[in-house]
């Protein structure tokens, strides 16, 4: 899987930027990233910025490919706010007048345990650049963490999915009645984002088994169908409204528990949805992408 990084830079104020080398083209990594920190330290997630893709500023990772982002890239944030929280403890047990090893961190706040002795967050935040209270000579001052994450195995997420067509025999036209898809991604993050996802992954899915073909020209090898006038995308009219849920079997090797999700739609949806046209048609095979032309020379054949 490779590794990936990232920093968490906690501010006077409290509210953090975190540096991720891992890139969002669509997935929705500022939302994913910012609810994993703003759980993690217990603040607002108005309270934290994600920055990616400015090589000026970010520390060199690897990227955003096989649905790794939140597993790898979460996971190296994760473990940058997990060094920003025990320097934290160091802090607090400082402000506190308290052992190191008595002090918690939980919903935002250092405690003693035991005691009612707390601080908050912000308040060890601001104490690690105000200089009057804080042990200089252990702690070099501010809150800023990086880490990398290279993890020993890779996610397996599974699923199930089943489609129904109906198939014009005149025609050869191919119309999706129903399409259901059941994903395991581990522990779920932001369901309305992992949804999305599943769904433009099954409509890239439905797209090269029903539209999606490059034709080449046989004298010269000369793609012919180099723009979306001539390589054909799905359309709304192409796509049924989708059934989409989820099982939760939490990851065993990171902190997450969370599994890759991007692709899963983009990888089932081919095979379910020839396999209900071959189904219908009563055949074996039949190469894609199931045109009307292609369906109905198939039904003569």
């Amino acid at each position: 899987g490779l590794f990936e990084a990232g920093e968490v830079r906690v501010h006077p104020t409290g509210s953090v930027t975190v540096f991720t080398g891992s890139h969002s083209h669509g997935q929705g990594h500022e939302t994913t990233f910012a609810q994993v920190v703003a759980d993690r330290l217990g603040m607002p997630i108005e309270n934290v910025d994600i920055v990616h893709g400015d090589t000026s500023k970010v520390l060199f990772g690897m990227g955003t490919y096989g649905s790794r982002s939140i597993a790898v890239g979460g996971t190296a944030i994760v473990k940058a706010l997990d060094k920003v929280i025990a320097k934290g403890k160091k802090i607090a047990a400082h402000l506190m007048e308290a052992a190191e090893s008595d002090v918690v961190f939980e919903n935002g706040a250092y405690t003693v345990a035991g005691t009612d002795k707390k601080k908050m967050f912000g308040e060890v935040a601001f104490a690690a650049y105000v200089p009057h209270n804080y042990p200089h000579d252990k702690l070099e001052p501010g809150l800023n963490e990086n880490a990398f994450y290279d993890p020993a195995n890779f996610t397996f997420p599974a699923g199930t999915y089943v489609c129904e067509v109906e198939v014009d025999p005149e025609t050869g036209v191919v119309k999706i009645e129903k399409f259901t898809a059941v994903d395991d991604f581990g522990k779920i993050i932001n369901p309305m984002i992992v949804e999305g996802q599943v769904h433009g992954g099954l409509t890239q899915g439905i797209g090269q088994a029903l539209t999606e073909g490059c034709q080449y020209d046989d004298a010269t090898g000369q793609l012919l169908t180099g723009s979306f006038m001539d390589y054909c995308i799905p359309r709304a009219t192409d796509v049924p409204s989708y059934q989409v849920d989820t099982r939760v079997t939490a990851c065993t090797h990171n902190p997450l528990g969370v599994k890759g999700c991007g692709e899963a739609g983009a990888i089932g949806a081919p095979a379910a949805l020839m396999n209900a046209i071959t189904d219908a048609l009563g055949v074996k095979d039949m190469p894609m992408p199931a045109t009307p032309q292609t369906v109905w020379r198939t039904l003569k054949n």
